[in-house]
């Protein structure tokens, strides 16, 4: 990392420790290691991944995983962030498609590095990764599973979902699995004050999962859009922050052009505190021999000197990599329409 971007981060990281917290003292961040204080100077990456098994929700064995090999793989790439500074790491691997609250706890304890880790489940790619038993569930039954989560821990083990997270294939009307997903999401949040992030893509997706938000009077801003860099229309976004609703611009880790004609639009719209910044990287994946891991460090690397000379201000870049996510992924709730 060059001269300037040091300075720039070091400089910036000075200006924000001077008390900057939320107004809600009581505001914390639920990581795999349990509770932390808000604070909104803290650097984040707000969706990335430490392992993906894509086998299938019918075939993944996590008891075959070999945890010190995945941590042997993907700890060169952790140490990298610490030259950035970055404090929260949200890995955002849902049940079934490779989740593993130990292996997150384990990692986060020899990095350093507050990992979040969700509830849910993930219907995208037509519901490959949707267990068995959910097919049957109601939205009810499924809402009970991961409101236990959030109380008793993840598969017996201490750590508490930071977040839920779903995913559906982007229709309008949207499939009946999906439905039911984004229904037991909202009665999760309802219970838990998680806020929801959902793999949705394209627009179209998005609309009829915020109807569901609106029939059970749940504000928007408990919403993440995630990969919403795939959408075309930009007034859709203007559309979707008027809402309230967090974009996330999270695939940093696969192409960087795009986004940077995204962020830029939304900063001549002024709506650069609804947008999330983050890879979509990593990751071991169990069913290869040889990894092929993408880093986390675009964002910082390659983006921010773009967004620098492209008049991206201090207190912008840190709006984006700091309060954004922190208010996102703040308990104890979002809030609630009347």
């Amino acid at each position: 990392m060059g001269k300037k971007l040091k300075f720039s981060i070091l400089y910036l990281f000075m200006i924000f420790s001077q008390g900057c917290t939320t107004s809600e003292e009581q505001a914390f961040i639920l990581d795999v290691n349990g509770k932390h204080p808000l604070v909104e100077n803290q650097v984040w990456l707000s969706h990335e991944h430490i392992l993906v098994d894509f086998i299938g929700a019918d075939s993944i064995r996590p008891d075959t995983w070999d945890h010190d090999a995945i941590i042997h793989a993907v700890m060169p790439y952790l140490d990298e962030l610490k030259e950035f500074k970055v404090d929260y790491f949200v890995d955002a691997t849902p049940a079934y498609l490779g989740r593993d609250a130990l292996l997150l706890k384990k990692v986060a304890d020899l990095s350093g590095i507050k990992i979040l880790t969700n509830t849910g489940l993930y219907g995208a790619r037509n519901n490959i990764f949707i267990p068995a038993y959910a097919l049957e569930m109601t939205a009810a039954e499924l809402a009970e599973i991961w409101i236990h989560e959030y109380n008793s821990g993840i598969d017996g083990t201490s750590v508490k979902p930071g977040f839920i997270k779903i995913g559906i294939d982007a229709s309008d009307p949207l499939d009946p699995m999906h439905q039911k997903l984004v229904e037991a999401a909202v009665l999760t949040h309802l219970k838990t004050g998680l806020i929801i992030a959902s793999h949705t893509g394209k627009a179209r997706g998005l609309w009829p999962q915020l109807r569901v938000l609106k029939e059970y009077g749940v504000s928007p801003e408990s919403f993440i859009w995630v990969h919403a860099q795939e959408e075309d229309d930009h007034d859709n976004y203007l559309k979707a922050a008027g809402l309230g609703c967090w974009i996330s611009l999270d695939g940093l880790g696969w192409e960087l052009e795009k986004h940077l004609e995204k962020i830029l639009f939304a900063k001549s719209k002024k709506i650069l505190d609804r947008i999330l910044l983050s890879h979509d990287a990593g990751w071991y994946d169990p069913q290869k021999d040889h990894q092929t891991i993408i880093p986390f460090t675009d964002i910082f690397t390659k983006l921010y000197p773009l967004l620098k000379s492209n008049g991206l201000t201090d207190e912008e870049w840190m709006m984006l990599i700091s309060v954004n996510p922190a208010k996102a992924f703040s308990l104890p709730g979002r809030t609630v329409s009347p």
